[in-house]
């Protein structure tokens, strides 16, 4: 039109002649084709459509605010619509996910504890099951800091997923170990190497078998279920190593704790005897 003239380049100023225009446009298009996917069938409302690149589910969120707000500020009311799309809908899905999901995990971390010490008959030993069943998922997602500072819609999975998963292994040791102290008498270290002898295999075979299972989804093409799959298989492998080495040291270090405390209440329980035996003793003549 206007033979290219670059004057031209603009939207008319007649609202008849803007429609000829579309109405010609429109009229141009392949056969099959037409604009309603981006105008109405009566010509009146459009769409806008933007293109972003990868951005963060607070970056997306802040996005929407401030373009919600500018179209408010500077459109006619008539033209305010909230938008719309996969990206909006993930943004708030994950952030909604994320939160339900922290608040899931730890009421799911203090049933857990308040069964253990229902079962155990031990009230410290249902507090230590907190730090074998919570420090996994952190030294996991600690290990991905080292690659990648970002996490996607999977993450809200993982810690959900595993800790059902972990809580076997600490159920057993804790189990074994509570066993040896008060049904065989054994010392806090034989106890330990009890627990290893009775369950330290189980427990290494059954978390190789589920390494193994999660790894596999690391072969998906679909990143939520690839993400999920790595890190469930690596907060597992992290649980068995803390559970066979910060869990026997602390399980040691508490009840040496408590037997020092017990040797000093015996020992002033001891002197307070004498003391009151020498007062009682009668006088010599």
């Amino acid at each position: 039109m206007h033979g290219d003239n670059q004057d031209f380049y603009r939207i008319p100023e007649e609202r008849d002649m803007a429609a000829q225009f579309l109405l010609l446009y429109e009229m141009s298009l392949p056969y099959g084709l037409d604009l309603n996917d981006q105008i109405n069938v009566d010509k009146s409302a459009t769409k806008l459509t933007i293109t972003l690149d990868d951005v963060s589910t607070a970056e997306m969120q802040e996005f929407i605010t401030r373009g919600d707000n500018w179209l408010k500020s500077n459109a006619p009311a008539v033209m305010n619509s909230y938008p719309a799309g996969q990206a909006v809908m993930f943004a708030f899905i994950g952030r909604n996910n994320f939160d339900a999901m922290s608040v899931g995990t730890a009421i799911a971390l203090i049933l857990i504890s308040g069964c253990l010490m229902f079962a155990l008959r031990d009230i410290r030993l249902g507090f230590i099951s907190l730090i074998p069943n919570l420090t996994p998922p952190i030294v996991a997602f600690g290990i991905l800091a080292l690659f990648t500072q970002e996490v996607g819609f999977w993450s809200s999975f993982v810690i959900a997923t595993a800790l059902g998963l972990i809580v076997d292994a600490t159920v057993h040791f804790l189990s074994k170990y509570k066993r040896a102290r008060s049904e065989l008498g054994y010392s806090a270290e034989d106890g330990v190497r009890y627990a290893f002898s009775t369950v330290g295999t189980a427990l290494w075979v059954s978390t190789f078998v589920l390494v193994a299972g999660f790894a596999i989804l690391a072969f998906s093409p679909f990143k939520i279920n690839m993400m999920l799959g790595v890190m469930v298989a690596l907060t597992i492998a992290v649980a068995l190593v803390i559970d066979f080495l910060l869990l026997p040291a602390l399980l040691i270090a508490l009840d040496q704790r408590k037997g020092e405390a017990t040797n000093k209440l015996k020992v002033a329980s001891d002197d307070d005897t004498q003391t009151v035996s020498d007062g009682n003793a009668p006088a010599s003549t």
